[in-house]
């Protein structure tokens, strides 16, 4: 036992073998392409949707529970990783031991199985699977910024809209006190608005949610109620915003009620307009070739200290993200 944790712990300090590609020689990775997630312990399979069938499935028959699971950027890959270890030493290496009934009779105890990230191996590997979420989310970002190819209709009336994001989200915002947030904090737009405009077409408000018998009746109960907002609460909003990518074991309000002495001294300081936090528009183009020059000194701006446009999109927290991950990348 000794020996295994000893050869635990010297694992630990390189870089954890993540599971990439079904061609890898790990026994394990051929399921990588797979839309199915497999128990760690057996052969029994659960679609990735049904996460939550499976976790059950290993508390049940195998006594594993796994701490903080919403916390996990990549599940699928941090299955895949402890089943090739769990293979590789035994579960009690790597996992507490919690007995259950312990004053009972012997036949009647039982002893479960805490995987958490107390051990250094299990943080690490979260650490790594949020790095590379947030890696691809960035890239991901990035590509919508300076696409040009964005097509999409106004949910609030016919117009159409051509050429960038920030066109529509600025119209809606606008035209239609509709505001979702700055451009530049949204990532997956297209899929974010099939999402919002899916609700409207089974007549449900965006912010209460409650459903109403037509269109006219839902319209007129978000104008009046000033519902044209999305609802904070609603965690299927969250994989869209920027922010909840950041910080490993963080979400957005935990981020944005930190004080702002731990920003950067460099670091402009301007919060994250975000749900229904928006009080006033923020216009800020992903593109500033999309904006006619007589019209670019009159874009409004959320800032607590800003002394122009130009200084808040080089000192944007995006950028920032980037140039450090564009130096990280040179220096390794």
């Amino acid at each position: 036992m000794a020996a295994a944790r000893r050869e635990r712990g010297e694992c630990i300090l390189e870089p954890l073998s993540l599971p990439e590609s079904p061609a890898s020689r790990d026994g394990v990775a051929g399921v990588e392409s797979s839309p199915s997630v497999p128990c760690i312990f057996c052969e029994e399979c659960y679609v990735l949707a049904e996460q939550s069938q499976l976790l059950k499935h290993m508390i049940i028959e195998h006594k594993l529970v796994i701490a903080d699971v919403k916390l996990v950027a990549d599940f699928k890959r941090y299955i895949l990783y402890w089943k090739k270890r769990f293979a590789e030493q035994p579960v009690t290496d790597f996992c507490s031991v919690i007995r259950t009934n312990s004053e009972a009779p012997l036949e009647e105890q039982d002893n479960y199985f805490l995987l958490c990230d107390v051990l250094p191996e299990d943080r690490l590997l979260r650490e790594q699977l949020q790095q590379k979420r947030l890696r691809e989310i960035l890239e991901q970002q990035q590509r919508e910024r300076y696409d040009t190819s964005f097509h999409s209709m106004c949910m609030f009336c016919d117009q159409e809209f051509t050429g960038n994001r920030s066109v529509l989200l600025n119209h809606m915002a606008r035209e239609h006190a509709f505001n979702i947030g700055l451009p530049d904090n949204i990532v997956n737009c297209y899929e974010f608005l099939a999402v919002l405009q899916e609700k409207l077409d089974n007549l449900q408000c965006l912010y209460c949610e409650k459903v109403f018998r037509d269109k006219n009746t839902l319209k007129d109960h978000m104008r009046k109620k000033q519902h044209r907002r999305i609802n904070a609460k609603n965690k299927e909003y969250d994989k869209f915003y920027i922010i909840n990518y950041l910080e490993f074991g963080k979400s957005w309000e935990e981020v944005q009620s930190e004080d702002d002495r731990e920003l950067l001294d460099n670091l402009e300081e301007y919060y994250f307009p975000t749900y229904e936090n928006d009080t006033l528009l923020c216009t800020l183009s992903d593109s500033e070739d999309l904006i006619p020059e007589d019209q670019r000194e009159d874009v409004p701006v959320v800032s607590e200290d800003i002394s122009s446009l130009k200084a808040l999109k080089q000192s944007s927290v995006l950028n920032q993200l980037l140039r450090e991950e564009n130096s990280s990348h040179d220096k390794s």
